[in-house]
């Protein structure tokens, strides 16, 4: 851990990993939390924007359509940005990217500002859009510019970083939400221009950051920038293992242009990293901690929680959200990412039944309500110390280079349409099955859990190169999805 810690401090890595956070996954977590606060505000001023225009109140019908493609547009919009990653990535390059996204982010904020005086609910869906957009866009570059840019035996610490800061976005939403700060009716479109603030600080600091070493080497043949790039990050030093790995894998793939979507999914090689993702991703879009974060204040209410005593309640699942985050960077490079997932989707499970039981018998006694809240946060405890902690790092290590744009699509389009899917059904699913609709959510854990530990192979330790090799050696019932063909030749 001292080695670990002496490498972060010894160039500007823990400056590159604030300053390339907060324009990245930060902005996600905040727009997902942020908008709860201010929800009865906003549809207060559709209300009255509408009867401004028309000299009559709206249609109760229709202020909910409006307000629903407010926060629809938004997972419309992070869709749109992870399609678009390729190709930003690609022509850009990571850090001409991440900035550009930045104008995107602070375009969005602008609109949200002048709503307001505007008078208009249509600048809020836009500006919801473009938030979105950048959020789908800056997450995913964040994420593979991290994993591009950090030596293999601490790989996986440093890619959880993108994790934690969705979890301090997420906190940052909420603190900023409250009545004491800007959670207030005049203050409404001054708290969702908060994250385009993080975004004017990366603007300006993230240029005299490198680019990613692996994709300077790798994707551009600059081996020499490549090295002084390590150097900036992580302090003097040959890095000649971390190196050779780089021209190892630029030699396996040599004469492959970067695969598209389309080519991703018909690549038998592949096969079980694209099933494995898709098993992931599933199981933590299905597995509650979405429906949390976006309905904590329903979940809390129906589960008998003072009303005025929810939203600091919220805050202290955010606070502990990251400090669990925190603790799986320490834990990743020794436990592994495999421990880590199916035992963290193990627990989960069996937190949920739980938490089903305590919501049957809220009425029972006066502790149970606060039974569930504990049981809520261990559960939250349990998710980013295991699936939502490791589920970056994963993602970058087991696609090589060529892949890997085309895969942070495949996983970004699963991501933003869960995330749809569930604010769609999750309001009519607490409706319909009460407090029964955990154990939904349990199933889905357990079938992560048993996944994870039957099918995935460790990465810890190991080039991308061998994980690749790990994955093509799985075998169902003697036979093999992958074909017996090289890198190379796989044209």
């Amino acid at each position: 851990m001292e080695t670990l810690l002496k490498q972060l401090t010894s160039g500007n890595a823990l400056l590159f990993i604030f300053v390339l956070g907060i324009g990245g996954t930060f902005q996600n977590g905040f727009h997902v939390t942020g908008i709860s606060s201010p929800s009865p505000y906003i549809q207060r001023f559709i209300n009255s924007s509408w009867y401004e225009r028309y000299e009559e109140p709206p249609p109760p019908q229709t202020v909910t359509l409006i307000w629903s493609a407010i926060i629809s547009l938004y997972a419309a919009g992070g869709l749109c940005g992870a399609l678009s990653v390729k190709f930003m990535a690609g022509t850009l390059g990571r850090k001409r990217a991440m900035i550009g996204n930045n104008f995107i982010s602070i375009a969005a904020a602008v609109i949200m500002l002048t709503s307001k005086s505007a008078n208009s609910f249509e600048m809020i869906i836009l500006a919801r859009f473009l938030s979105g957009f950048a959020a789908g866009l800056g997450g995913s570059i964040h994420a593979i510019y991290l994993g591009e840019s950090s030596p293999k035996h601490i790989r996986g610490m440093v890619t959880l970083t993108s994790s934690t800061f969705v979890s301090i976005g997420k906190l940052s939403g909420q603190f900023f939400g409250l009545s004491e700060i800007l959670g207030r009716e005049d203050m409404w479109n001054i708290l969702l221009c908060v994250p385009a603030c993080f975004s004017v600080v990366q603007l300006l600091l993230l240029p005299f950051f490198p680019e990613a070493p692996r994709y300077s080497l790798i994707d551009k043949g600059d081996a020499e920038a490549c090295k002084k790039a390590l150097q900036t990050l992580w302090g003097k030093g040959e890095y000649k293992q971390e190196m050779e790995e780089m021209v190892a894998e630029q030699a396996a793939i040599k004469g492959v242009r970067p695969k598209s979507l389309l080519e991703l999914l018909r690549d038998r090689n592949i096969r079980w990293q694209l099933i494995t993702m898709f098993v992931i991703y599933s199981s933590i879009q299905f597995s509650g901690i979405p429906a949390i974060s976006v309905f904590s204040f329903d979940i809390f209410l129906k589960a008998g929680i003072p009303r005025e005593k929810i939203r600091y309640v919220t805050v202290s699942i955010g606070a502990s959200e990251i400090l669990t985050s925190l603790t799986c960077l320490l834990l990743i490079e020794r436990i592994g990412r495999r421990p880590l997932l199916w035992g963290g989707f193990g627990s989960m499970s069996a937190t949920l039944v739980f938490i089903t039981i305590t919501l049957n018998l809220k009425d029972s006694s006066f502790w149970v309500p606060y039974m569930t809240v504990a049981l809520i946060i261990i559960f939250v405890i349990f998710s980013s110390g295991g699936p939502m902690g490791t589920i970056s790092s994963i993602t970058h290590e087991i696609f090589i280079q060529s892949y890997r744009p085309a895969a942070f699509i495949f996983t970004g389009i699963q991501r933003w349409l869960g995330f749809a899917l569930v604010g769609l059904i999750f309001p009519f699913l607490i409706d319909a099955l009460q407090s029964n609709c955990f154990v939904l959510f349990a199933c889905v854990c357990l079938w992560g859990s048993l996944y994870t530990f039957f099918f995935l192979p460790e990465t810890k330790g190991k080039t991308l190169l061998e994980i690749s090799e790990d994955f093509k050696a799985i075998t169902v019932c003697g036979k093999s999805f992958s074909e017996e063909k090289s890198v190379e030749t796989k044209l």
